[in-house]
């Protein structure tokens, strides 16, 4: 029973993505040691900078070099590594089972978050789960596999409904993820965004480091039906019947423009944002996002 709630789990991919680890691209506050950026400084052996010696610091990481250069004392500090909590968050909405069923939105974002939460775990790290519905879901990012279990299970049921909650629930983990955590948000964006960027910078004054995962079709994107269509609001609104010979050029303009926004949210937010057409394998996007973090080593 716990394999086919895990379905969206594929052994292959996860075997060819734990080659690639996942990387904070912020300094990490976390409770363990680990293989991410800390903004404490420790005594690994990440070298971070100089500081002048203040009495009651340790003696043995005095550099004796400087000392005979300037006579005067300075203490090494180091970078101290530490794990990463990642919290995935899951937009629920009605609009997310847009899709055949077993390849809705919600199936792709349930690959993406269910593989990353997975190769979190397998490296150390804490992982957390929000569903961003109106009845949501709230597991705090914890290590260990009784818990990564837990956070599967919990991501297998839950089911598109409703209208958006998006920018209220953004705002809420914002204030309820207490410490600085890897904040991946899994949804297709109906939210203007405008109001979607006070919501990101909300996170970003808590220190997070916030990536997306932008999810869309192909269908959204085109609009080439060719002949008179009832659609329908997936969220609850009413239904409406077009021609859509009379209405495809503004619909694509005010999809130009919207992710011309869109575009202009991510650069003044500083957001790692991956638009994802859901024709994509899912395991092609991981990679370019795990490569995408990959720490740049200074040329020596």
């Amino acid at each position: 029973m716990a394999e086919d709630k895990r379905s969206f789990l594929d052994p292959a991919v996860l075997s060819r993505l734990m080659a690639l680890p996942l990387h904070a691209r912020h300094a990490m506050l976390g409770s363990v040691s680990g293989k991410h950026r800390s903004p404490v400084r420790g005594s690994s052996l990440e070298f971070a900078q100089y500081r002048k010696y203040v009495p009651g610091d340790d003696t043995r990481r005095l550099d004796w070099r400087t000392w005979g250069r300037s006579d005067r004392f300075y203490i090494k500090e180091f970078e101290a590594d530490t794990n990463l909590r990642i919290c995935l968050l899951i937009d629920t909405s009605g609009s997310m089972g847009f899709g055949p069923s077993g390849a809705t939105r919600l199936d792709y974002a349930r690959k993406l978050a269910g593989t990353l939460g997975y190769l979190a775990a397998q490296q150390g790290d804490a992982v957390g789960l929000w569903s961003l519905a109106q009845s949501p879901i709230e597991i705090p990012a914890r290590r260990g596999g009784a818990h990564l279990g837990l956070v599967l299970d919990q991501m297998s049921g839950i089911k598109p409904l409703g209208g958006t909650t998006l920018l209220t629930a953004l705002h809420d983990a914002a204030e309820k993820i207490r410490q600085r955590a890897l904040v991946v948000i899994l949804s297709d964006f109906f939210v203007p965004p405008a109001e979607l960027k006070s919501a990101i910078q909300h996170l970003r004054f808590r220190k997070h480091d916030v990536a997306a995962f932008h999810l869309l079709d192909q269908k959204e994107l085109d609009f080439d039906f060719d002949r008179p269509a009832r659609f329908i609001d997936m969220e609850g609104g009413e239904a409406v019947l077009a021609d859509p010979s009379l209405i495809a050029r503004n619909y694509r303009e005010a999809v130009r423009l919207y992710l011309a926004e869109m575009d202009e949210l991510v650069r003044t937010t500083g957001m790692d944002y991956h638009r994802v057409k859901m024709d994509e394998r899912y395991d092609e996007v991981l990679v370019r996002f795990l490569l995408g973090r990959t720490p740049k080593r200074a040329a020596r």
